[in-house]
Order: structure tokens, then C-alpha cells, then sequence
């Protein structure tokens, strides 16, 4: 086996201009809302998504394929060290999403325009931490809901005036009959 020069049979390109990345760069993130859009993601879900792109790309000023880890590690450690850690943690998860979507659709296409081989700036080093823990809502037990209503029942009998206890007893049979939850029955008004 002997070793041969290997030549790329594309035809040369010049590099390409400012005009022509910026370009690209709006281009790619029309591809991506496109995508979150065909892929069934809200349009509120979408527009957050690419507002945080924006946040990143503004302080980044230059296109986000270009970000480095280093650079990952000042934005999300120094610039964002004072904000929510939900905020962090889904930033971060925007720009590894963006980045997959460049890896997966534009790889090639970024290496001939730019030189440069895609990869997430945001890795296993710098990855913010999600504090916030996910909330189950359990139900509650039988008994639970025995003692809920067994008070509500007793609380019904000795309210003094009619509106209170027209509106307790409204709320508690559709909580009973319908499940409403505890918040919409907060929230529930007549018209």
C-alpha cells in the first residue's frame, strides 16, 4: 500500500465576502425557524428560542458558528453571572440546539464559505448547571381529598353571607365534577 496526494475535484472557491455571510447567516437562521416551526414547536416556543440566539449574537458581534469554548465560558460565566440560572441553562440549550442544526444541515457548506469545521462551543466543561428541579404533580390520596371536602362541606354550613358561600359551593362542585384545579377556581368570575 503506498500513500497518494489527495486532491479536492471541487472546483476552487474564493473566500467569501462579508456581504455574502451576512447573508448566509440570516439565511441559516431562516432554516432554523423553519425547521423548530416544521418540527410542531410553538410559535411563542420559537420566538424564544431565537430571541436568545439574538442576546448571544449581539454580545458575540460576529456570526455564532465563529464562537469558541473560551468564548462560551466568558459569555456564560462573566456576562451572565448575575441572571437566573434557568436563564443560563436555557441559553445554553438554544446554542447547542443552533449548533446541532449547523452540524447537521450546513457543515459542509460553512467549511467551503468560512474554513472553518462547525462545533458547539458549549461542551461538558462549560455547561451551566439546571438548578431548577422538575415539579410532578402528585395526586392526592383519597384521604387527602376526603378532608378537603369534608371542611369545605363543614365551612359551607357556617359561612355568614350568601356570596361567599354561593361562590365556595361553585368552586367546590367544580372542583368535584369537573377537576378544575385550585388556581382556575381562584380565577373563576361570573359574568
Amino acid at each position: 500500500m503506498t500513500l497518494a496526494v489527495v486532491r479536492s475535484l471541487r472546483e476552487p472557491r474564493a473566500p467569501a465576502t462579508e456581504e455574502e455571510l451576512a447573508d448566509f447567516e440570516l439565511d441559516v437562521l431562516a432554516g432554523f425557524v423553519l425547521a423548530r416551526h416544521s418540527a410542531g414547536l410553538a410559535d411563542s416556543t420559537i420566538r424564544g428560542d431565537t430571541n436568545h440566539l439574538e442576546s448571544v449574537r449581539r454580545w458575540f458581534e460576529r456570526p455564532l458558528w465563529e464562537m469558541e469554548p473560551r468564548d462560551a465560558d466568558r459569555y456564560f460565566g462573566c456576562v451572565l453571572s448575575s441572571v437566573w440560572s434557568s436563564t443560563r441553562a436555557a441559553r445554553a440549550q438554544m446554542l447547542v440546539t443552533y449548533f446541532e442544526f449547523l452540524e447537521l444541515r450546513h457543515k459542509v457548506e460553512l467549511h467551503e464559505l468560512t474554513g472553518r469545521v462547525v462545533e458547539c462551543p458549549v461542551d461538558e466543561m462549560n455547561r451551566p448547571r439546571m438548578s431548577v428541579a422538575a415539579r410532578l404533580r402528585i395526586p392526592p390520596t383519597e384521604a387527602e381529598l376526603e378532608q378537603l371536602f369534608t371542611g369545605w362541606r363543614e365551612e359551607l354550613v357556617s359561612c355568614r353571607k350568601f356570596a361567599p358561600s354561593a361562590r365556595n359551593n361553585m368552586v367546590a362542585r367544580l372542583s368535584a365534577e369537573v377537576g378544575l384545579r385550585i388556581n382556575e377556581g381562584v380565577h373563576a368570575r361570573s359574568r
